[in-house]
């Protein structure tokens, strides 16, 4: 069934163009199913076509190294795309799109993008100022993986994930947050201990529930925030719950990631 663009399509990015610009690619956006586990960008490999999470469904975009290793550089949920939207169509040759959490998306020829491009300059700068905020998320994302504890990373992650998804149950194991994380489970597992003994999160089997959304916020590190504030003076639109202002970040189990 061809989508409609008049009505909600589920993704921020493509409700935030007006009726006449969505309608240039609204005939060629394709609904698709994003399932957890499955790679929906590969590494090395020419992205040609642009994926729209919708509603909850949450991509990770992930560096492997040769030892097997991941790790999370940036994720991606109903707020916008991944694929060929970014450097003329083409990811870095060693990221790869990992689904976080399955659900519906819409999927588009690269090639068509770049054509409604050309015909509608307001389609092109809301593309253009998307780009700005997935680069403005990739920076923070490394200044805090090489500068703030486990602790503040793993809040932030958490954070991130309930903006995309909407609630305060998220569909998480050990095993992927670890990888996210880029440490070792039994490390992880320590972790959240600990952060659930301060009653911050609550821990259960392919799950973790966050408790008390502020008292997350306050204990995490900055970077969630800066991202979300960027989004908002570009974009115009802040994704996910209302950020609540920081007061003091919880103490550390370490003092490094």
């Amino acid at each position: 069934m061809p989508i409609d663009s008049a009505a909600p399509t589920g993704n921020l990015l493509l409700d935030a163009l007006p009726g006449p610009d969505r309608a240039l690619i609204a005939p060629h956006l394709e609904p698709v199913t994003l399932v957890k586990g499955d790679t929906a960008l590969m590494a090395g490999a020419a992205a040609s076509r642009v994926i729209f999470p919708r509603e909850q469904a949450v991509v990770a975009l992930i560096v492997a190294t040769r030892d097997g290793r991941t790790a999370e550089i940036a994720g991606v949920g109903h707020e916008g795309a991944i694929g060929g939207i970014i450097g003329e169509g083409r990811m870095p040759p060693a990221v790869s799109g990992l689904v976080q959490v399955g659900g519906a998306a819409l999927r588009l020829d690269a090639d068509r993008l770049r054509q409604a491009e050309l015909e509608s300059s307001t389609l092109r700068d809301l593309f253009a100022r998307y780009a700005d905020c997935f680069l403005a998320q990739l920076f923070q994302i490394a200044a805090c993986n090489a500068l703030h504890p486990i602790e503040q990373r793993c809040l932030r992650w958490l954070l991130s994930l309930q903006d995309r998804t909407g609630g305060d149950t998220l569909p998480i194991t050990h095993e992927l947050l670890a990888s996210m994380l880029g440490v070792q489970r039994t490390y992880l597992t320590r972790i959240l201990r600990v952060l659930q003994e301060q009653g911050l999160i609550r821990v259960g089997r392919g799950r973790i529930t966050i408790l008390d959304r502020r008292a997350v916020s306050n204990a995490a590190c900055e970077c969630h925030a800066r991202v979300r504030m960027q989004c908002e003076a570009v974009l115009g639109a802040v994704f996910g719950p209302e950020e609540p202002r920081r007061t003091q970040p919880v103490e550390m189990l370490s003092r490094a990631g």
